[in-house]
């Protein structure tokens, strides 16, 4: 049978969660992966004797506070119980130079806080005034959570959330006095994001950092891909389908420009409801131009494609404590300054190295460790002369320089106990996710493309009839909480529509 109340094209995040949740709300659905194996970067991969993590970082999937949305929270609506591993600590950061500094913060607020003080003494009052800010906006989002709320209530009862709602990052901590420093240390995280603190939104940037602060950083015991494999559990046992191996190559749509289906693996599929886990512009490559609308086009044109990254995964002979590693999540910078950091990415600027062993001391087998090098840069940053013949010379020396810059900066030696090792690339990423030039987190959540501003004019920028998206290209940007939210977002959004036209 071809038919299907709902499909979901992709089994990334998003649409994974968008599936079991509309499946488990009684709808047939179908979920279309192209690959043999769900989750998209959410999954692992095998080297050797070493099972690698290939993107996820860390998790902050608790909300910041227990009222507010959370992945944690949407995993056990849906029944999918995955055991997590909680750190006590955020990262260490060391800052280079001769203003540097190597600073461990805390987990927790009030520990944060104490690491903060002593890292910058004075600065308490401050930081604490910045994170204070959390409570107002989370009221807000609530609110606006249940519906357009009125615009004289919104500045009646949230207007520290109007005043902040304009404002980057840097520009809050300023007017809260928060000394430079300490801006630097807070704004470490500004990566896990994709843009500088001087403009991404300080709605955006103090909600993910106070997640992790709260909710304490964690990860799945089996990596990602376990995450992944709960959701397609969940989906299952609610009645849904998945079929793998089946790349949608073409969107359908009837005669009033709505959609109605998809072609995957040659055979026509049709839906009442589409999602798309997979970016517009692809969406938009598979269609039939004259049924999208010109504002939707320029807007796919118009955006900034996101960051991404070259990732270094090595597998050692040796354990965490013979190598002398002790941290579990470091960054290390070239200059204190984010914006700079972006600006001179391309030379060791900014890279972060996490050691999974760390957080779970038998993710390898005894004996051994995992190094896992993450380097962002922005699609286009390849040497423009990068031919399929000098590829593995430019990533072998990419991780090269990074591996014994690490070694350098921790006075430990890696090289010699390097058993396995693999690189990846935007070349690998485009390969893997088909995103436009190995995009990663889908578009910039900067300036007039920020959180803020998405979530104000999503009516007008998704008006394809019956088609909706969830993911890193949606209105909450990027990231694995994002992902499993934005797919809760567009499955609600299904049903709704669903039950107001009787199906």
């Amino acid at each position: 049978m071809n038919q299907y109340d709902v499909i979901v094209v992709g089994a990334g995040n998003g649409g994974l969660v968008a599936a079991a949740t509309v499946a488990k709300a009684g709808y047939r659905t179908l979920l279309l992966e192209k690959h043999n194996i769900p989750g998209g970067c959410a999954t692992s991969f095998v080297r050797g004797r070493f099972e690698f993590e290939p993107s996820l970082h860390e998790l902050c999937f608790e909300g910041s506070r227990e009222d507010q949305a959370s992945a944690s929270g949407l995993f056990r609506s849906l029944g999918a119980d995955v055991p997590l591993y909680l750190e006590d600590t955020l990262f260490r950061v060391i800052a280079k130079g001769p203003d540097g500094y190597d600073v461990t913060l805390q987990a927790g607020m009030e520990a944060f806080l104490d690491s903060m003080e002593e890292a910058v003494p004075g600065c308490r009052g401050s930081v604490k005034a910045f994170f204070d800010l959390i409570d107002p906006i989370d009221d807000a989002m609530n609110a606006m959570g249940d519906g357009l709320p009125n615009p004289v209530n919104l500045l009646r009862k949230h207007s520290d959330f109007i005043r902040i709602a304009g404002h980057s990052t840097e520009e809050v901590m300023n007017a809260l006095g928060v000394p430079q420093k300490a801006q630097d240390l807070i704004n470490t995280y500004w990566g896990y994001l994709g843009v500088p603190t001087d403009d991404l939104n300080a709605l955006h940037y103090l909600s993910m950092v106070t997640a992790y602060i709260k909710g304490r950083p964690s990860m799945p015991y089996h990596r990602s891909h376990e995450l992944s494999l709960a959701l397609v559990k969940a989906l299952q046992d609610a009645g849904g389908e998945i079929r793998y191996n089946s790349e949608v190559t073409r969107f359908l749509y009837d005669g009033q420009n709505a959609v109605c289906g998809v072609i995957a693996g040659g055979e026509a599929l049709w839906a009442k409801k589409v999602i798309s886990n997979i970016i517009p512009n692809n969406v938009f490559n598979r269609s039939d131009n004259r049924h999208i609308s010109k504002r939707s086009r320029k807007l796919a044109n118009a955006r900034k494609l996101g960051m991404t990254f070259v990732t270094i995964y090595l597998g050692l002979d040796c354990t965490m404590e013979e190598l002398g590693v002790n941290d579990y999540s470091l960054f290390i910078l070239r200059d204190r300054n984010p914006r700079r950091q972006f600006d001179l990415r391309a030379d060791r600027s900014i890279y972060i190295v996490n050691c999974l062993n760390k957080a779970l001391p038998d993710a390898t087998p005894p004996g051994t460790c995992t190094l896992f090098f993450t380097i962002p840069i922005m699609p286009g940053d390849l040497p423009k002369d990068l031919s399929p013949q000098n590829y593995k010379a430019y990533k072998n020396q990419m991780a090269e320089t990074y591996i014994r810059d690490y070694e350098e900066t921790m006075g430990v030696s890696v090289l010699p106990h390097i058993e396995e090792i693999s690189v990846a690339t935007p070349v690998t990423f485009a390969r893997y996710l088909s995103t436009p030039r190995g995009a990663i987190y889908g578009y910039a959540n900067e300036g007039w493309d920020n959180i803020i501003a998405r979530s104000v004019t999503e009516a007008m920028d998704y008006d394809t009839p019956n088609l909706y998206f969830c993911g890193g290209h949606y209105i909450r940007g990027d990231g694995y909480p994002s992902g499993y939210m934005t797919g809760d977002m567009a499955a609600k959004a299904v049903i709704a529509a669903l039950k107001k036209e009787g199906k």
